[in-house]
């Protein structure tokens, strides 16, 4: 009854939902960045191919917490190799 309450009140909350895969891509990629490597590079790596498709690859590049961990040259070399996959 509860979860039917909250739809109702907005019915396209799935839109916006993160999933369990983005959060724990999101953190990979924090972390790896941390590390010294480049988004675009990071964004090459099979854990975040394997769990994310494009849609979902270009949704993690526009989270806060993504963005206020990176810089912005980063963040721009990472979009555009996530648009080049989806031609």
């Amino acid at each position: 009854m509860l979860r039917r309450r909250a739809f109702l009140r907005n019915p396209f909350s799935f839109l916006f939902a993160r999933t369990a895969a983005e959060d724990r891509c999101a953190q990979y990629l924090i972390r790896e960045h941390r590390r010294g490597r480049s988004l675009a590079e990071i964004m090459r790596d099979h854990y975040i191919e394997n769990r994310l498709g494009p849609q979902q690859q270009r949704r993690l590049l526009e989270r806060q917490d993504v963005i206020d961990a990176v810089s912005n040259d980063d963040l721009e070399a990472a979009r555009s190799y996530v648009a080049s996959l989806s031609h």
